[in-house]
């Protein structure tokens, strides 16, 4: 049976942060756009009491609906909705898959046929309220060992899957599902959050976000454990605290001179070229066209105009660029 979002899918963009928001609180999204969030996830599930969960599926429903006309447009909002093992997803989703909202965060996932019903169910809602199909992305949250293991079957499950990674905090689903012993160093989710790296870049996901911290306070923890996830290769991560997204705003942007320095390679790399060499020493460096076009996927990265949040149709002028796969 086909996918949902076989059909071709909004380019979606970068996304450094992503800070989760008890769905009762909306409230606070103020202090999450002046925090600098570039996404806020508002929780249906872990942060909400279960005698409130039919109250805060009706405040995320209206911020949605209030973001749907919001010119500003950050920061993207997202819902982590209910696990799908009840009718209470399906009753979320139809309530909050609206225009303004920019993604679902799935918990509990347990294997790729899960985000097949995710992907399914959120076409349908999109049909319902007139959107593009695939407009909204789904990020699963991989907390069984089984969907660890299954990460890259995860991925490629549907093409709105677009920030999908590996979330190892301290305490939760995953420690207990794995059994590591949580350290500030990582040192025991490493080999973890890059197998898993590995295995959604593999499936095609474009911009992978890890997590979390839990030390509010431990900033310069933050920062290590940040600055080890973008060495692996991830675009972003996950917070609970608005004190840390100024810190993985930080580790997640290039910094000036490292965008100078890709613009120089690259003009070194086609200077040797034009006089037939396909390689030439650059700053001590041996580089070649690998090395330049990986210096233009970042420059295209970091370099254009601020992003659009998610699903936000691009303009008439980039209609000859295509779509991605996700």
């Amino acid at each position: 049976m086909p996918s949902e979002t076989d059909a071709c899918v909004p380019v979606r963009p970068p996304l450094r942060s992503l800070l989760f928001v008890p769905g009762t609180r909306t409230d606070w999204l103020p202090k999450a756009r002046a925090a600098g969030a570039d996404a806020v996830i508002l929780d249906l599930q872990d942060a909400v009491p279960q005698d409130s969960k039919a109250s805060a599926r009706d405040q995320v429903a209206e911020a949605v609906a209030r973001l749907s006309t919001d010119a500003i447009g950050r920061p993207a909002l997202f819902a982590r909705i209910s696990a799908l093992d009840g009718w209470a997803a399906a009753e979320e989703l139809r309530a909050i898959a609206r225009p303004g909202l920019s993604g679902i965060v799935l918990p509990k996932v347990d294997g790729a046929h899960d985000v097949r019903i995710a992907d399914r169910l959120l076409g349908w809602c999109e049909r319902e309220q007139g959107l593009p199909q695939g407009r909204i992305a789904l990020i699963p949250l991989l907390e069984t060992a089984r969907a660890l293991r299954e990460a890259y079957d995860c991925a490629a499950a549907a093409p709105r899957v677009a920030y999908l990674g590996a979330i190892t905090g301290a305490g939760g689903d995953v420690e207990r599902a794995v059994g590591y012993r949580w350290s500030p160093q990582g040192t025991e989710t490493h080999a973890l959050r890059a197998r898993v790296l590995l295995d959604v870049r593999a499936a095609g996901t474009p911009h992978p976000v890890a997590g979390l911290w839990t030390r509010i306070g431990d900033l310069d923890g933050l920062r290590s454990f940040a600055e080890q996830n973008r060495s692996l290769g991830y675009a972003g991560m996950m917070a609970i605290h608005p004190s840390h997204i100024a810190v993985i705003n930080d580790v997640f942007s290039r910094d000036p001179a490292e965008l100078a320095r890709a613009a120089r390679l690259i003009a070194a790399v086609e200077e040797a070229q034009k006089r037939g060499a396909g390689a030439v020493t650059f700053e001590g460096e041996m580089v070649d066209e690998a090395m330049a076009a990986t210096a233009r996927l970042v420059l295209e990265r970091y370099s254009g105009p601020k992003p659009s949040p998610p699903g936000t149709p691009r303009p008439r002028a980039a209609k000859a660029v295509g779509c991605e796969r996700r």
